[in-house]
């Protein structure tokens, strides 16, 4: 018989990407990478820039390649007997001109499709290797406005791929220290700014955002005004709720200063072990502040290829879009938990795997701030508000589906108890019959 499943992986792809990249990147995790620096050329003139989109031609001609080589592998569960009859059947027909049509083999097109997989792979290690290489030849120093929990993990991962400056109310100074970065107090913006901050990423809480963004455009402004270039920093927020940020960052911040919005679907317990294969959804939302286009595209890529050098899957959404996704996705993940933990429910002697499941989402929502939830509801409310509305005329219809199969067991009950009495005055009243006719 042919084996039935055939590994089509190849080994020695392997190998050589191991070789190129064992430092820097990790072959597992599958990146849906962007042009790493767009080849233009506008009405300016801007320098024309070598460009990177093979990478992402590559992971997804690859993608083709394995489930074509997939499918050829199903064409093999023939048995043998079966499948040389049938390669002799088509060898043997003949087609119009009257010679032999050769129908290709299945085994054959698999081993070409695992060689053009190996030659794909390695193509796709030099890029990657080409575009780290790129990427630490020009590393970005980040700022990062807010250093609680979230602003202390991303930073941590940030640190291994530039400068890292990092403010906050409180005295975070051992805590920056710990991990190479360097700590300004949130009271002294002006030598925060002076760090020659490429990006600045703003993550506070969802209900601090709009403030925090207030008081930090006239500095920005101020120190633009004083720039030589003239140019801000690329503005990123991190929240959880995308047309909320979008709407304050296009509203108070100088036009000078390009704007990502993004939202890493991950924190400190998701991704405690690492980003790998975790989505971060950004949208480009303002690019073309600075004096070269080409430039601030740069700018911005290398900043996403961080993410994606981590791992992570990379989604571009508009904000509109995120909401609407987010709310039936992490806000009522968040409603649930919050729901569930209001109920006491602890750990017992005889947990199910359910039960268990319950408790974690228990304490992964509850480990948040009740400001992030209710952040999440505030500021997305027209689809939070969707959401509860369901959920409410869910656990009614639930509770109601209940209510009917017990009515409809209790009439049955009933039913079979009047069939029983029926039956017993007929036993009755045969009985008594029967004695008056002895």
């Amino acid at each position: 018989m042919i084996p039935r499943n055939i590994i089509i992986s190849p080994i020695l792809a392997l190998l050589v990407l191991s070789l190129y990249c064992a430092e820097y990147s990790q072959l597992g995790s599958r990146t849906t990478t962007t042009t790493y620096a767009l080849d233009l050329n506008n009405n300016n003139n801007v320098n024309r820039q070598k460009n990177y989109k093979f990478s992402r031609q590559f992971a997804d001609k690859l993608d083709l390649i394995r489930g074509e080589a997939l499918s050829a592998s199903n064409n093999l569960e023939l048995s043998e007997d079966g499948f040389n009859n049938g390669i002799n059947n088509n060898n043997n027909k003949a087609d119009n001109s009257g010679g032999s049509k050769a129908i290709p083999s299945p085994i054959g097109r698999l081993e070409e499709l695992k060689q053009e997989e190996a030659e794909l792979a390695r193509k796709l290690a030099d890029v990657r290797c080409e575009k780290l290489s790129a990427l630490r030849a020009k590393p970005l120093t980040i700022g990062v406005v807010g250093f609680g929990r979230f602003g202390q993990f991303i930073a941590k991962t940030l640190s291994k791929h530039g400068k890292i400056v990092v403010t906050s109310r409180s005295d975070y100074t051992d805590v920056a220290n710990d991990m190479g970065a360097d700590y300004v107090p949130l009271s002294d913006p002006q030598s925060f700014l002076d760090q020659n901050l490429d990006v600045i990423i703003v993550a506070t809480s969802i209900v601090s955002f709009d403030s925090t963004i207030k008081t930090l455009a006239p500095q920005l402004e101020e120190y633009i005004s004083k720039s030589k270039t003239n140019k801000g920093p690329l503005i990123v927020d991190v929240l959880s709720v995308k047309e909320h940020a979008r709407d304050i960052l296009l509203e108070q911040l100088p036009k000078e200063c390009d704007i990502l919005c993004t939202h890493p679907m991950f924190g400190p317990d998701s991704g405690k072990n690492g980003w790998h294969n975790l989505n971060f959804v950004y949208e480009k939302t303002r690019v073309d502040q600075l004096y070269s286009y080409t430039e601030a595209m740069d700018r911005i890529e290398r900043f996403l290829s961080i993410w994606e050098e981590e791992g992570c899957r990379m989604v571009p959404l508009s904000c509109k879009s995120h909401d609407e996704y987010a709310a039936n996705s992490q806000f009522i993940t968040h409603l649930m938990g919050r729901i569930l933990g209001a109920q006491g429910l602890s750990k017992t002697p005889i947990d199910t795997k359910g039960f268990e499941s319950v408790l974690k989402l228990i304490d992964s929502t509850t480990a948040d701030s009740f400001d992030l939830f209710y952040g999440l509801y505030k500021f997305n409310k027209k689809n939070a508000m969707s959401i509860i509305q369901q959920l409410q005329g869910a656990m009614e219809d639930v509770v109601d589906n209940l209510q009917i199969l017990e009515e409809e067991e209790l009439k049955e009950e009933q039913l079979q108890n009047t069939i029983k009495e029926i039956k017993l005055q007929n036993a009755e009243i045969n009985g008594s019959q029967e004695i008056m006719i002895e």
